[in-house]
């Protein structure tokens, strides 16, 4: 059986840095197996990393900067990727997300092909726009400096299709972390939180009862939080500890719950967008009268968070699960765990770790299978059922170095 080595290059709302995997794949679609050789998160230089916040959170800047930024960050994946094949068997392709910095879900969206090629008047047209979601670290760039064919740009093709672009990892959750008998869900924790409902595989036409959408806050706010109270001496609550030191303001997380995304059913993405500085300054206005010690306000945030994902399962899921499998960098605060656990009971929750597959670099894994998917198999990497595309697509641009 041919074995493929592929990189997948990832860097979430958190922008912690540039998580990278460098994996071997068999199998062609559906059979698709994957071995992790090795894995490693880069971080960004100080400066790059700021500047890329500040763009996420609606900094202008001119097309001659924002030419300068893609290139800086592809160079960093470029870098990537170059690194963690040191010691290792080559790579012959790559899968790279970029960095997103923008996302804006459709506004308008029909469902169904007969009413979307139906004869719309010029009003309706303008009422209907496709989703826009920019990624920046152009695979070109990527391709020029490691030799090695690119897949990039995953976005575009569900966009174009009527789709949010988002979230397109529950496809690979599905081939990689479904159980023949048990109900679950893969729960990423990254700056947003998303969700992948994985029905049990002896269900028949098991696939098509995939469901997949962004959650809400992942770490992000809490992550904003933690850098304010410390005047950035710290960028995140390590294992929860702080938080857990705190008692949650319920009042307050029920307010906040309120709000229209929450309450909007799927399909549905989000980012920084919504959920960025301007938010977490709104629950700071909105927490002013109740004299919460920071380690209260931090244990709200993450209580959040929680109380956040539990209502969208209730409220959205077709079943509750009977095991919750955590990845990404939230699965690692204990604190926030064990409040899932709370809430989400009867449910195990537990890691992908214990199904087989890394919570820290499973993204990045996704976006491997994902080129691998585009580039060798011809395979849709989309569930139109969780992005609300018309149909499903072929996901990613190819990019092949120039022959020396």
């Amino acid at each position: 059986m041919q074995v493929t080595r592929v990189i997948g290059l990832m860097s979430g709302t958190s922008v912690d840095g540039i998580d990278a995997a460098l994996v071997e794949i068999t199998g062609s679609d559906v059979n698709v197996q994957v071995r992790l050789l090795s894995g490693a998160t880069y971080p960004y230089p100080t400066e790059l990393r700021e500047q890329i916040l500040e763009v996420c959170e609606g900094g202008k800047l001119s097309i001659a900067d924002l030419t300068a930024l893609d290139d800086a960050i592809a160079s960093q994946f470029a870098l990537a990727a170059q690194n963690i094949q040191i010691g290792n068997p080559p790579a012959e392709l790559i899968g790279s997300h970029g960095q997103t910095v923008f996302h804006q879900p459709p506004r308008g969206r029909r469902s169904g092909k007969a009413e979307v090629r139906r004869s719309r008047s010029a009003e309706e047209n303008h009422q209907i726009q496709l989703g826009y979601s920019l990624q920046l670290g152009r695979p070109e760039v990527i391709t020029h400096l490691t030799d090695l064919p690119t897949v990039g740009n995953f976005r575009a093709a569900d966009l174009a299709a009527g789709g949010l672009g988002a979230p397109l990892v529950p496809k690979v959750d599905a081939y990689l972390l479904s159980h023949p008998k048990r109900v679950r869900c893969i729960q990423n924790l990254g700056g947003i939180g998303n969700v992948t409902y994985l029905p049990a595989r002896q269900e028949e036409n098991w696939e098509r009862s995939i469901y997949g959408w962004d959650t809400g806050p992942g770490n992000a706010i809490l992550d904003l939080a933690v850098q304010q109270l410390t005047a950035g001496k710290q960028t995140y609550d390590g294992d929860g500890s702080w938080a857990a030191q705190g008692t949650p303001e319920l009042e307050l997380v029920n307010q906040w719950l309120q709000q229209d995304f929450f309450q909007q059913a799927p399909p549905k993405s989000t980012g920084r967008e919504l959920f960025g500085e301007s938010y977490l300054h709104q629950c700071a206005q909105d927490a002013q009268g109740y004299q919460l010690s920071a380690a209260d306000w931090l244990a709200t945030l993450t209580e959040l968070t929680a109380a956040s994902v539990a209502h969208s399962y209730r409220n959205f899921l077709p079943a509750m699960p009977d095991e919750v499998l955590l990845c990404g960098g939230g699965s690692r605060n204990l604190y926030l765990k064990q409040r899932l656990q709370a809430l989400l009971s009867p449910a195990a929750v537990l890691t992908t770790e214990e199904a087989g597959v890394s919570g820290e670099f499973k993204e990045a894994i996704a976006f491997a299978v994902l080129a691998y998917w585009r580039y060798r198999a011809k395979f849709p990497g989309n569930l139109p059922q969780v992005t609300g595309a018309r149909q499903p697509m072929l996901l990613g641009d190819i990019y092949l170095p120039v022959p020396s």
